[in-house]
């Protein structure tokens, strides 16, 4: 019963976060926004994490499963990649290089702020 409620809360979030989007009718993913629901509800102890403990490991546990449906969605889609190749290795190299720099800069920053 306690992962069922587990889920049930995880999955609630979710589908918060789909009816903002779709209610709002912004271009922010209902996943983003739930994530940004549940990162509020963490940080505001309104939602404690043993309250999605268990629901949370198995997810993060099964983690790799989650990329099979956009693997095979890139596979059937080869035609369609191999003409952009060129642009689309340019977006991912340049978005890694940002993520790794902001995401470094961000350690600074909280590792500066902490001392």
């Amino acid at each position: 019963m306690k992962v069922l409620r587990q889920l049930a809360i995880i999955l609630g979030i979710l589908l918060a976060g789909e009816a903002i989007r779709s209610v709002t009718r912004i271009s922010i993913p209902g996943t983003v926004i739930g994530m940004v629901i549940l990162f509020l509800g963490l940080m505001t102890k309104v939602i404690k994490p043993d309250d999605i403990g268990l629901v949370t490991k198995f997810l993060l546990d099964h983690l790799a499963f989650m990329f099979v449906p956009a693997g095979v969605g890139l596979i059937s889609s080869l035609d369609v990649v191999g003409a952009a190749w060129l642009p689309i290795l340019m977006i991912v190299v340049i978005s890694t290089v940002l993520v790794v720099g902001v995401t470094g800069w961000t350690v600074q920053l909280l590792k500066r702020r902490r001392i």
